[in-house]
C-alpha cells in the first residue's frame, strides 16, 4: 500500500518516528512519498529518505502558505535542487495555492506557482498540487478556479500524467476538469468524516482516477480524528473507500498502488 503524501519529517514525530514507520510497515505500507514545504524543513526531508531509501521518496517544491516577500530567493534554493542536486525527486511538490487564511501573497502564490510548474514541466515530472480556497468563495479565492485558469494559460506539452490534486476540497465538477487533464484526485482520512463530500466524489471518479493519502500529521481519519495522523493510518482510508465503491480493501489497495506508480514513477526516471 502506497501513501502518496506524508510529513513524516516533521517535528511531530520527532519523539517516536521510528515505531510510527515500524507501525507503517506492518500496516501493509511498503512507499511514502514525502512532500516539500520549504528551506526549513528540507534537511529533515533529506535525512529521513536517506534513512531507508527504499521507503521514502522525496519531492521538490515550495509551498504556498511559505510564500512571503522573499520567495524568489527560496525559489533559487528549490531550483538549484531539482536541476543541480543529485538526490532523485519523483515530483515537484507540494506546490500550489492557499487562500483559505490569508491572502496577502496571492500574487505571488500565483507567480510561484507557475514558475514551479515550468520546472516540472522541463524536468517531465509531476506535479502535486495544494489546493484550498477562501472561505468566501469568491472567484478571487477560488484557488480551483485560478488553478485551472493557470493552466490553461501555461498549456502543457507533456504526455505523462500531470500529477495529484492533494486532499481534494473541490466540487465534483473540479474533480472531472482536473481528471480530464491527466491529474490523479487525492483522497486521505477527510473522506471517513461524517459530514465530508468526498464519497460521492469517489463514488462518482471512480478508483481509476484517485490515490490514497494521509497527509501527516494532519487530516487523521476516525477513528483518530483530532489527533495526529500517520501512515499507517492510510489502511483507514482504504477500507472507506472500498465501502464506498463497494468492492475490497484489496482491490483499492492494487488500483491506487497503479495510480500512484503511473503517477510518479513512469517518466524514464528510475525509481
Amino acid at each position: 500500500m502506497i501513501d502518496t503524501h506524508s510529513h513524516i519529517y516533521s517535528e511531530e514525530f520527532d519523539e517516536d518516528r521510528e515505531q510510527v514507520i515500524i507501525r507503517a510497515l506492518e500496516a501493509g505500507v511498503d512507499t511514502i512519498f514525502l512532500p516539500a514545504i520549504d528551506k526549513e524543513s528540507y534537511a529533515r526531508q533529506e535525512e529521513l529518505a536517506a534513512s531507508r531509501p527504499q521507503l521514502f521518496h522525496q519531492m521538490m517544491g515550495l509551498h504556498p502558505t511559505s510564500v512571503g516577500s522573499d520567495y524568489l530567493s527560496d525559489l533559487e534554493i528549490v531550483k538549484e535542487k531539482l536541476f543541480n542536486s543529485q538526490t532523485h525527486y519523483v515530483a515537484v511538490g507540494e506546490i500550489g495555492l492557499d487562500f483559505y487564511w490569508d491572502t496577502t501573497y496571492r500574487e505571488e502564490q500565483i507567480d510561484a506557482l507557475k514558475i514551479q510548474m515550468q520546472w516540472a514541466e522541463q524536468l517531465a515530472l509531476p506535479i502535486v498540487l495544494h489546493l484550498r480556497s477562501g472561505k468566501d468563495g469568491d472567484d478571487g479565492t477560488d484557488a480551483y478556479k485560478t488553478m485551472f485558469k493557470i493552466l490553461n494559460e501555461l498549456k502543457p506539452t507533456s504526455t505523462h500524467p500531470k500529477g495529484i490534486m492533494h486532499c481534494f476540497s473541490g466540487t465534483i465538477d473540479d474533480a472531472l476538469q482536473a481528471i480530464e487533464i491527466g491529474f490523479m484526485i487525492g483522497i486521505g482520512g477527510v473522506v471517513t468524516y461524517k459530514k465530508s463530500t468526498l464519497p460521492e466524489i469517489v463514488r462518482q471518479v471512480g478508483l481509476s482516477n484517485i490515490v490514497l493519502e494521509t497527509d501527516s500529521p494532519y487530516l487523521a481519519p476516525i477513528p483518530f480524528r483530532g489527533r495526529r495522523n500517520e501512515s499507517a493510518y492510510v489502511r483507514y482510508v482504504a477500507e472507506k473507500v472500498a465501502e464506498i465503491t463497494g468492492t475490497t480493501i484489496e482491490e483499492v489497495d492494487r488500483v491506487t498502488t497503479e495510480n500512484a506508480k503511473r503517477v510518479f514513477l513512469m517518466h524514464g526516471n528510475k525509481h
